[in-house]
């Protein structure tokens, strides 16, 4: 089989996880050779200190490569700061986006890089010799696309960068509107659209739908490959809130509801096919989109492994691919 992805950070990392999972306990031959690529958001990249920082892209190569802090999801485990504390001391800025020691020896690496001319999707491939995460993992894009935001602070309109409003402001000022910048103008990186044309199916994991999988759909070419092939879905909002972070933030700054159903039907019948909600909105109904309702919280590898199988299950079932029979 081959397997598409669309990811952004926590919540897919530990789905793609989970996936790996699934296909492991399935039987084989019929996922011998399965291949998952895994197209990452690159729209919460911010430079800072002069490195470029990729913490979608990131956040799945430490999680599946056994690098990660699973504590909080993101970052290095046994991470120190040091040279973050010597910044502060110098009263570099900003001081609310923490780089680890360890992490930032990665952001150095794909400075250097990328000072010498190589193009993201090669740093990120360099990158994961390293790591071995188990899967092809591609940038959406290697032109620069950032994530702003428009605010309104009650001294006129402002931009700031999405890590800004998320990280440091943690979303509680309302957002007037999020703009991807220089989305209109970029491309798939390479290897992108043929993933997705040879694909049997593609997953949109629970995460963000608005700047994680949406920035994605947004680069050019990118939805219309997605919408041709089969594609399920997960929800990433349960009983009307987000199963962790601030996507509702996100959602009302598009106008969108914060809720199983509204969030399906912004991706549109045109892109799902099936889409995967808890038990909890069981009483979802999208035209023209297969919904299946089990447990959704992803509080366990178990529970995890559960909910990949059971898109597994979906995408088979709806592709007419044979996706094989869980072992567990």
């Amino acid at each position: 089989m081959r397997i598409v992805v669309l990811a952004g950070g926590i919540g897919g990392a530990r789905f793609l996880r989970g996936l790996k999972d699934a296909l492991d306990n399935r039987e084989a031959p019929t996922t011998t050779g399965t291949e998952i690529t895994v197209i990452g958001n690159t729209g919460d990249d911010i430079t800072l200190f002069g490195l470029r920082v990729c913490p979608d892209l990131d956040t799945v190569m430490y999680t599946l490569g056994g690098g990660i802090n699973e504590e909080q999801g993101w970052g290095r485990a046994d991470e120190t700061f040091s040279v973050r504390t010597e910044l502060a001391a110098y009263g570099m800025q900003p001081q609310w986006f923490g780089l680890g020691d360890r992490d930032m020896a990665t952001h150095i690496v794909r400075a250097q890089m990328m000072a010498a001319g190589y193009p993201l999707s090669a740093i990120t491939e360099a990158l994961c010799d390293r790591w071995q995460p188990g899967v092809r993992l591609l940038p959406m894009s290697d032109d620069r696309v950032e994530t702003h935001v428009l605010v309104n602070e009650g001294e006129g309109q402002r931009a700031i960068h999405f890590q800004e409003w998320w990280v440091r402001h943690r979303a509680a000022i309302d957002a007037e509107s999020i703009v991807s910048v220089g989305a209109a103008d970029a491309k798939p990186a390479p290897g992108v659209l043929e993933a997705i044309d040879t694909a049997d199916f593609v997953v949109l994991p629970p995460s963000n739908p608005v700047v994680s999988v949406g920035s994605i759909l947004g680069v050019p070419g990118i939805r219309e490959a997605v919408a041709a092939t089969t594609v399920v879905g997960v929800s990433p909002i349960i009983g009307g809130a987000p199963v962790r972070g601030m996507a509702d933030a996100c959602l009302k700054a598009i106008g969108v509801r914060t809720s199983a159903e509204a969030v399906a039907a912004h991706y549109g019948a045109d892109l799902l096919d099936g889409w995967l909600v808890d038990e909890a909105d069981a009483h979802t109904r999208v035209p023209g989109i297969e919904v299946r309702a089990l447990p959704l919280y992803m509080s366990t590898p178990e529970t995890t492994e559960a909910i990949a199988a059971a898109a597994l299950d979906l995408a088979g079932e709806l592709s007419g691919v044979d996706t094989g029979r869980s072992t567990r």
